[in-house]
């Protein structure tokens, strides 16, 4: 989770591809007209985004039996609350960079539908995970390497959802 240009999905790739475990880019989830305020510099409405997020929470229940790796913005609690519905155990990788590293990743960044000019509105909505929240922060401010150990050290260290990761990499 995190807001644009934290790195999510980078992370994401990485984890998915060192587990061996199907991965979703929560973008490919969005619907058409989504697309299309975010493209025009209109921030999504929570009634925009319910269905996407019920839709990504479908996906993640059909890949219980195995495990998945989503990337999802997961701004607000309420936002990983419908989530955390999914079957299975659903555990949140919350990315975080400084706010200079973002808007330079944002203004250098080519190809995608959300525009630099709403990274303000996702940090004013972004809610930190709170206690009682099946999840952790990771800094962004190295390598991908360091972030996908940290992202590991943390799953590792907190009991089931290191079932599956030490059973196919141990270290």
């Amino acid at each position: 989770m995190g807001v644009s240009g934290s790195g999510k999905s980078t992370l994401a790739a990485a984890l998915a591809a060192d587990l061996g475990l199907p991965m979703a880019e929560a973008d490919e989830f969005h619907p058409p007209e989504n697309i299309a305020k975010m493209a025009a510099q209109t921030p999504l409405t929570d009634e925009d985004r319910w269905p996407w997020l019920e839709s990504l929470r479908d996906w993640m229940s059909t890949q219980a039996a195995t495990g998945s790796v989503i990337t999802c913005s997961a701004l607000r609690r309420s936002y990983r609350d419908v989530l955390r519905t999914a079957a299975g155990r659903v555990v949140f990788l919350h990315v975080d960079v400084e706010i200079p590293r973002l808007n330079t990743r944002l203004a250098h960044r080519s190809g995608h539908f959300m525009p630099p000019a709403l990274l303000e509105s996702q940090l004013s909505t972004l809610e930190a995970l709170e206690p009682g929240e099946d999840g952790v922060v990771l800094a962004n401010d190295t390598t991908v390497e360091n972030l996908l150990e940290s992202a590991r050290a943390w799953l590792r260290s907190n009991a089931s959802a290191s079932d599956s990761i030490d059973e196919q990499n141990p270290s």
